[in-house]
């Protein structure tokens, strides 16, 4: 029988991944998106068919993680054999301007959707985004049995919908993991996250369009991943016999000064000339390094990365140029490959 999945935020980057991937498995894909007056589904749009056509597998169906009962109806309904919640606030730096929104999507919305789960007596499987942001101060390499000390709103959130989704599972017996997962990226990044913020200021920079982009903390060390890889690994976790936690990461270590450098170097810019320094963009209490230790995931789910973030910048990079190509804005290819070739 076709399977079942049921994907909060399926409208953002690992949403989108995800659905893909489930896709190509063979499931019926349902993703809840939040009713607005404008469309923001365009990460999802190729997936897309008329629901009315026999061969649909690909649903969308309004709701939020603020309103319980309607996601108790939505499962209800859909009675999905998986469901991965992936929707939150997701940006650090503004869950310090929004801490309260933050800590009543990231942090409650988990508490509700677990409970509906529950009180509509449905039995999935059951994936929480979990984060890297939770350890926070504590030093690196972290793995799962790394403790927790969020540096932020977000941090502190995902700590909470870690906890939850771990005593769901042990007061109600419910298959119930939680994915930790250190930085993924790609070309579906919002525009808004440093990385893909690099990447599209390269693309802009070199088409002649901008001179500079602003940006704060060069220092921070991060754990970069390639967000199609991740999605693997989230549906890896509900495939195993028992409920556990995971981390998902590639035990590579990249300042932010570097990230810049390989994406600037990819296109034959230096990143030196074109950087400059905003404090707006510093973070009141700050995550120094983050670097996880995928080993359990490695061993218990078969999963590893292989893209690191040297090949994650120009992929990113290249897409963008591609993006204003599109455009009808020229950028030298010849030129690229020259630069590249001889570097």
């Amino acid at each position: 029988m076709t399977r079942r999945a049921l994907i909060t935020g399926v409208t953002g980057q690992d949403g989108s991944y995800l659905a893909e991937l489930l896709l190509k498995k063979g499931y019926e894909v349902h993703g809840v998106i939040r009713r607005a007056s404008a469309f923001n589904t365009q990460r999802v749009d190729h997936l897309y068919v008329d629901p009315h056509r026999p061969d649909a597998r690909f649903f969308l169906h309004y709701g939020e993680l603020a309103d319980g009962t309607r996601l108790a109806h939505l499962l209800s309904k859909i009675q999905p054999d998986e469901v991965y919640n992936l929707a939150a606030q997701s940006h650090v730096r503004v869950s310090f301007d929004e801490p309260e929104y933050t800590g009543d999507t990231t942090g409650l919305g988990s508490i509700r959707l677990l409970e509906a789960i529950r009180m509509a007596r449905v039995d999935p499987r059951f994936y929480q985004a979990s984060s890297s942001e939770m350890f926070g101060a504590s030093p690196p390499p972290q793995n799962e049995e790394t403790p927790f000390y969020p540096r932020s709103p977000y941090g502190a959130a995902k700590v909470y919908s870690f906890w939850v989704t771990k005593n769901y599972r042990e007061a109600y017996g419910m298959f119930a993991v939680n994915g930790i997962l250190f930085n993924h990226e790609s070309p579906r990044r919002g525009e808004t996250f440093v990385t893909r913020k690099i990447t599209r200021a390269v693309a802009r920079i070199k088409a002649g369009l901008e001179r500079t982009v602003y940006l704060g903390n060069l220092d921070a060390v991060r754990d970069w991943g390639y967000a199609a890889e991740y999605v693997e690994g989230m549906w890896r976790m509900l495939q195993v016999e028992e409920p556990d936690d995971y981390v998902l990461a590639t035990n590579t270590a990249t300042s932010v000064r570097e990230f810049l450098e390989m994406s600037f170097s990819h296109a034959g810019l230096d990143w030196r000339d074109h950087v400059d320094f905003d404090e707006r963009y510093l973070r009141p209490s700050e995550v120094d390094a983050l670097i996880g230790d995928y080993s359990k995931a490695k061993d218990r789910l078969g999963w590893e990365p292989t893209i690191l973030p040297q090949n994650l910048a120009g992929i990113m990079v290249d897409n963008d140029i591609a993006g204003l190509r599109a455009n009808g804005l020229h950028i030298d290819t010849v030129e690229l490959a020259s630069w590249r070739a001889s570097s």
